[in-house]
């Protein structure tokens, strides 16, 4: 044996260990301790498996006529299956909910508003006569008299608050510098039928033969314009001639185009389509839109709409950058000038308001987002069998980050979602991003610290893939319920299953509170809640949370049960919120 087989000191290192997996793991191993859960993974999927909160937020409850304090788990609130299953979970069938509650309505959801009554009337008349004062002090230059007058204005616009009267007569805000630009059509987009907008939002309704009415909706899917011919795995058949700007600047500016989408379908149909959309990317990483719409719309008008529909970007050009993007050279913060400043010469870049004013009425706009040819629509009425499989492949991925809606498991992939995201650092996603002190400009409401590629905007991180709109993009008139109408809609159902088992359920309760009813006076006035802070000495461990909230959720199932059961339930109200 040599000193190589026997070690550096000459000694016989005996056989050497096979490798994990050839044989069965030697007890109390490393590898073998390893492979054994950890107690709080075992409670964590336990409170995934009753749909508790993994991580939940401590709430104080004060009996204010004893002083007792009891400390509260509730529910944290995540969207998304990463941070919390079960929140996420009942999110997302929240969102089912609130899309199925107007996907298929025969009447208007919202009804019309109010007379005005007398006492407001007599207070408009006064307010208008505020304004006219106003206006001739500040004519005459009477600083004084402008003062008294907005006091004056700003009592009348309490009052009418004070009777149920909605929003402000006038803005705060009288000075509103607006850019306008040419409001006429590109030559290269096809016209649109134009037609006066009616106010109502319920489709048309069709009758049989038989005299059998009905309603029916659609369902449809809008994509992005190509930027290369991509395989089936979504990755580009040639990454250097894919066009990963336009397909960034596409993802930045997507949300304009949807707005305007359905501005140019309400103006070519004639009455206010409502839709409930959700947002998820294509394989190839494209945004990609599904959206159930109320009514019906002739295929070839949606067609038409789309591809007439887009979106001008009248921002600065940012195909040079004045600045290199790495290393020294960049703009620095001048304290005394208040902005950035060369950082060779000491002068002022030019400011957001500058350069935007630099556009000239010739000048082509910086980009311009299309939607690309595949479009689908397909019409669905409210007894068809499909409507809950479409509501679930709608929000089907509501509980997931955009890049985690597809796998990504091929080094093609993840190379594409690197050339991606490398495309997004340096692209300008707002007007306060600080990518635009590359291009020489100051952006809008500056402060120091900014450094290009360090933008905190939602569209550069790389779990948004561009996109920093919402997820989910509902109109105002769908179901004529906010998200939170409808969560005490679910908390209100919770409650009457309990009364109707012959219990009562807490009206102090988180998920009383969170419903926005209105508990009873001697209730309200005894009981407060307070949000408990990570420094405050009472702020339990996590785990301890969970184990409560675990064991609430099993006593309250134990009383739904058993319906012979009297009494409120022990314990607070599960939370639906």
């Amino acid at each position: 044996m040599t000193d190589m087989d026997q070690g550096q000191g000459g000694a016989d290192l005996g056989p050497v260990e096979p490798v994990a997996g050839e044989q069965e793991l030697r007890p109390g191993s490393r590898l073998d301790r390893m492979r054994m859960p950890l107690a709080r993974q075992v409670v964590e999927a336990v409170a995934v498996e009753e749909g508790v909160c993994v991580r939940p937020v401590a709430l104080r409850r004060v009996d204010l006529a004893t002083g007792e304090t009891t400390i509260v788990p509730a529910p944290c609130g995540a969207t998304l299956a990463s941070k919390c299953p079960p929140c996420a979970e009942r999110a997302r069938r929240l969102r089912m909910a609130q899309c199925k509650a107007g996907w298929h309505l025969d009447d208007e959801p919202l009804p019309e508003p109010d007379p005005p009554s007398d006492e407001a009337k007599e207070l408009g008349r006064l307010r208008a006569d505020l304004e006219q004062a106003r206006t001739e002090s500040e004519q005459a230059g009477d600083a004084d008299g402008v003062a008294e007058a907005d006091g004056l204005i700003g009592q009348v616009d309490e009052a009418l608050a004070e009777l149920g009267v909605r929003g402000k007569a006038a803005p705060d805000n009288r000075e509103r510098p607006r850019r306008t630009r040419s409001t006429r059509r590109r030559q290269d987009a096809p016209d649109l039928p134009r037609l006066p907008v009616d106010k109502r939002t319920v489709g048309r309704t069709y009758v049989a033969a038989d005299g059998t009415a009905w309603r029916p909706s659609m369902f449809l899917t809008l994509t992005c314009d190509s930027y290369g011919r991509v395989l089936t795995d979504g990755t580009p058949v040639d990454p250097d001639a894919y066009d990963y700007r336009r397909a960034a600047r596409d993802a930045i500016h997507f949300p304009k185009l949807i707005d305007r989408f359905w501005q140019n379908l309400r103006r070519a149909v004639g009455w206010e389509v409502q839709y409930f959309a959700a947002l998820e990317p294509q394989r190839r990483l494209a945004p990609h839109l599904h959206a159930a719409f109320r009514g019906t719309v002739p295929r070839i008008v949606l067609r038409q709409v789309a591809a007439a529909t887009y979106h001008q970007v009248w921002w600065p050009a940012t195909d040079q950058p004045v600045y290199p993007s790495d290393g020294p050279g960049l703009p620095g913060w001048d304290e005394q000038a208040g902005g950035y400043v060369d950082p060779t010469t000491g002068a002022e870049l030019v400011s957001w308001d500058e350069a935007l004013d630099a556009i000239g009425p010739d000048d082509e706009p910086a980009h311009v987002v299309r939607f690309g040819p595949q479009i689908r629509a397909d019409g669905v009425t409210a007894n068809n069998a499909t409507v809950g499989k479409l509501i679930g492949y709608l929000t089907k991925y509501l509980t997931k980050s955009l890049d985690g809606c597809h796998g990504v498991e091929t080094d093609r992939q993840r190379a594409h979602v690197d050339r991606l995201a490398a495309a997004l650092r340096y692209e300008p996603c707002s007007p306060t991003c600080a990518n635009w002190l590359l291009h020489g400009i100051t952006p809008k409401n500056p402060r120091p610290g900014l450094v290009p590629g360090r933008c905190k905007g939602k569209a550069h991180r790389r779990e948004t893939l561009g996109f920093g709109g919402r997820r989910v993009l509902v109109s105002r008139k769908w179901s004529g319920k906010t998200l939170g109408d409808h969560k005490a809609d679910r908390v209100d159902f919770v409650r009457a299953q309990l009364e109707a088992l012959g219990q009562r359920p807490d009206s102090n309760s988180p998920a009383a509170q969170a419903s926005g009813a209105d508990p009873d006076s001697a209730g309200a006035a005894r009981v407060a809640w307070e949000l408990v802070r990570p420094g405050d000495p009472d702020a339990p461990r996590r785990e301890y949370l969970i184990l409560h909230a675990i064991a609430n959720r099993q006593r309250w199932r134990a009383q739904l049960a058993a319906p012979t059961a009297v009494g409120p339930p022990s314990g607070d109200l599960p939370s639906v919120a």
